[in-house]
């Protein structure tokens, strides 16, 4: 079978968190040789450019002076709802973040393509967060920590779009934990969301939860979404993160879920976010996430480059 083209979509988002940098994120992606890759992976590639947030007239919000960007941030989701919905029909969108704000808008058009075609959507959360919060639970005001508190249809999104078609609890999983506040951790206590912390993978493996999981979309016949934050992994493997906490995955067991991800052949589509070049060693960052992106789509190890970062 012909693969599926791969559907590049730039999302410069720079408005869910204060610390900026991210809106350099897609291009340098681009620079680290993503459509190169997946060429050299037999997937046609098309590449949509960055895209620009919806105009979007801001609500009259009691909270929103606590909030960083929330204007902004609305028009970055009308966007991408529209843009993943019709990325879908055409292949594999990839999602080159920006930071996790963008997920709001990418995993709601995900949904809301997945329910016009009656299947199933699952999530995949890669990711030192759990980012369940909602614009009323955020002690930050950083909204990049709401996406999956927005996509499940948790309340307090005044002036976002509404969720037509909420992702169900027990279709996200979580891997890489290891930043959870109070707050957030008594939301999730009340969820169906599988979640696994680093001590769970450091007592067990990567795989075992990760392979639980696939079983679920593979049974349901599901569309699987793909969440890949630059601080899923350890910040002396990917320093280009303005989230930085240590006790991350491994580049090995990176590649080991995108490599599993790629044997069962249920990814639909991808984020790739958090990435800040301005925090990065020479496009070290940036190269690994290429690599990881590589393995999703087919790279076997022993055609991976040797790469010098001095």
């Amino acid at each position: 079978m012909k693969p599926k083209s791969c559907i590049l979509i730039g999302a410069p988002v720079d408005s869910g968190k204060r610390r900026t940098g991210c809106l350099m994120g897609p291009d340098a992606y681009r620079t680290a040789g993503l459509a190169e890759a997946l060429d050299d992976l037999n997937y046609p590639v098309e590449d949509m450019g960055n895209l620009t947030p919806a105009s979007h007239t801001l609500d009259n919000l009691a909270d929103v002076g606590a909030l960083h960007a929330l204007n902004q941030t609305i028009g970055w989701t009308h966007r991408l709802i529209r843009v993943a919905e019709d990325a879908m029909a055409r292949g594999i969108p990839i999602f080159l973040g920006g930071d996790h704000s963008l997920s709001l808008g990418s995993v709601a058009g995900v949904a809301n393509y997945a329910a016009a075609k009656n299947r199933p959507l699952f999530v995949l959360w890669l990711d030192a967060h759990s980012d369940f919060h909602t614009p009323q639970t955020t002690g930050s005001g950083n909204l990049h920590g709401t996406p999956l508190g927005y996509v499940t249809g948790r309340e307090g999104f005044g002036g976002f779009p509404n969720i037509s078609n909420p992702v169900p609890q027990e279709n996200i999983c979580i891997i890489g934990l290891r930043s959870v506040d109070a707050a957030e951790r008594a939301a999730l206590e009340q969820t169906n969301i599988h979640r696994h912390d680093m001590r769970e993978i450091d007592e067990s493996g990567i795989a075992r939860p990760l392979a639980t999981f696939l079983e679920r979309v593979a049974k349901a016949n599901g569309l699987l979404h793909v969440s890949l934050d630059v601080d899923f992994l350890d910040p002396s493997f990917a320093p280009a993160v303005g989230t930085t906490v240590p006790g991350g995955t491994t580049l090995r067991e990176a590649h080991l879920v995108m490599e599993i991800l790629h044997d069962s052949g249920l990814m639909t589509s991808l984020d790739l976010v958090e990435l800040n070049p301005f925090l990065d060693e020479r496009g070290r960052t940036a190269q690994v996430m290429v690599d990881l992106a590589a393995s999703a789509f087919g790279r076997r190890v022993f055609d991976r480059p040797t790469r010098a970062y001095v």
